[in-house]
């Protein structure tokens, strides 16, 4: 079912699908947003879709995926929710999912409306609103941490004055180190709630989990330490957690720039950490489907910095696929159809894997080498090159969100035998992916900018290297290396 324009009609189904009409005794599910890979994914469970996505995400590629199709801002949810209830009048689906974040409460409220379960509005509407879940911890004694809603600089002042800095100054909801400052002297304070209102207006409406993003802001007291992320899948209220996460975190922004799984933390900040997050999940009511907790490694102890009802991006479910193998969207998709089994402990790591995003000096892209002999690596497993000669690379602005922020999509797969090793050792085939030559805007060639010192830093045994362009949040490219890597030494001997 296709909607142009304000009507809603039957979409001609391609050349060898069967009709959408003919029952096929399968379960149907409604997946809204997401990518291509989602809706293949619960094709590949069994499954029959139904698919709400935005007009200009959605071609022939779904087509072999999706039985019937409903186009439209799904964001919009009073228009969404009267079509959804039309079409599973006509094509019963049996759940609502979502594994991406604009289209979670839409899920919920599509659930909930419709009877058909899954994770409840209030815990959805909870998650995303910093403020509400931060007074919701606090009132059961878990991951204490001050804060307080502010508009102007004397609130700013003021909630400085009663903790001290640093301190960060945030959006209440959103997501992706969006408009995130750590306000660490003076002359910060009294510029800080300006800087963070002229935010307002850098996003299409599409980008942002709420309109008035910019209209109040989030004071919280600055948590020192390491950032990780824990990766849960949860079972009617049982919680199994997957992965921890190792995060590196780069800029003003608090951009994450890497990941690394399995953590390298102790086995006993592990389970303070694990303690701290199921009793996170069970206080915000989650039941069923991913999680993805930030917790900050404190000198207090653990505190969550965040959590969502999904899985975490930047390439975190293809690291647990990796190093645990375990793919969490298969679960997200499936788990309440029974078409995949719980999971009933945590898995054990069986290999390691990390991604690393790096960026090049500001200029223009006049030269990329290097590509045949990263295929030609024996471990070579894919690649997959977005810039060329001509792009611009812009400042990085990460207050903006330049830098952290939607990109187009790219596979990366390896297997790897050793947890740690992936993490832990420099390997020179990296710099056989390093040639990226721009120019300064005001220059016609530089060769090589700064590919060499950071690829030479980076650890572990190089598998995967990607070479593309990272889209941010205001329109701008910026050229990229997101190398994906692992150690092993069956794979990869040294």
């Amino acid at each position: 079912m296709i909607e142009r324009g304000s009507h809603v009609v039957d979409d001609v189904v391609p050349t060898g699908q069967r009709s959408s009409a003919v029952a096929t005794g399968r379960p149907r599910v409604l997946v809204i947003g997401g990518k291509l890979k989602h809706v293949r994914k619960a094709r590949e469970l069994g499954l029959d879709v139904v698919h709400a996505q935005f007009p200009d995400e959605y071609d022939r590629g779904h087509w072999p995926y999706v039985d019937q199709a409903l186009l439209l801002d799904y964001g919009d949810i009073d228009r969404l929710l009267p079509l959804a209830q039309a079409l599973h009048e006509a094509y019963r689906f049996e759940a609502a999912v979502s594994l991406f974040e604009l289209g979670l409460l839409p899920t919920a409220r599509i659930n909930e409306a419709l009877g058909l379960g899954g994770e409840s509005v209030a815990t959805v509407e909870l998650l995303p609103d910093k403020w509400r879940m931060r007074r919701h911890l606090a009132a059961r004694g878990i991951s204490p941490v001050a804060s307080a809603v502010g508009r102007s600089a004397q609130d700013v002042r003021e909630f400085v004055q009663a903790h001290g800095l640093p301190i960060i100054v945030k959006p209440i909801r959103e997501s992706g180190s969006l408009g995130v400052f750590c306000i660490r002297d003076r002359a910060d304070v009294d510029v800080v709630a300006e800087r963070f209102r002229s935010l307002d207006g850098h996003w299409a409406a599409r980008d942002l989990s709420c309109a008035e993003s910019f209209d109040e802001f989030l004071m919280e007291e600055f948590l020192d330490g390491p950032e990780i992320s824990v990766e849960t899948l949860t079972f009617d209220g049982r919680h199994v957690v997957v992965a921890v996460t190792d995060k590196e975190c780069g800029g003003p922004g608090f951009v994450e720039i890497g990941h690394s799984q399995p953590s390298g933390c102790s086995a006993e900040t592990l389970r303070e950490v694990t303690r701290l997050v199921t009793d996170f999940l069970d206080a915000v009511g989650l039941r069923n489907g991913p999680g993805h907790t930030e917790v900050k490694l404190t000198s207090r102890g653990p505190r969550i910095v965040e959590s969502h009802n999904r899985i975490g991006g930047d390439r975190i479910n293809e690291l647990a696929e990796v190093a645990y193998g375990v793919d969490m969207e298969r679960y997200a998709l499936g788990a309440r159809f029974g078409v995949v089994e719980p999971l009933t402990t945590s898995p054990e790591p069986r290999g390691g894997a990390a991604v690393r995003f790096l960026t090049p000096e500001p200029g223009r892209v006049v030269e990329v080498t290097g590509v045949d002999a990263v295929r030609a690596d024996p471990a070579f497993v894919d690649l997959q090159l977005e810039v060329e000669p001509g792009d611009e690379v812009p400042p990085a602005d990460l207050e903006r969100g330049q830098g952290r922020s939607r990109h187009r999509p790219r596979r990366h797969r390896h297997r790897s035998d050793r947890p740690r090793q992936a993490a832990g050792r420099g390997d020179p085939r990296a710099h056989r992916a390093r040639r990226v030559s721009t120019a300064p805007p005001d220059r016609s060639g530089v060769d090589e900018p700064r590919f060499r010192d950071a690829l030479r830093s980076l650890p572990g045994r190089v598998w995967i290297v990607s070479l593309g362009i990272l889209v941010n949040r205001v329109g701008n490219f910026l050229p990229v290396f997101i190398v994906l890597y692992g150690g092993g030494p069956s794979c990869c001997p040294p």
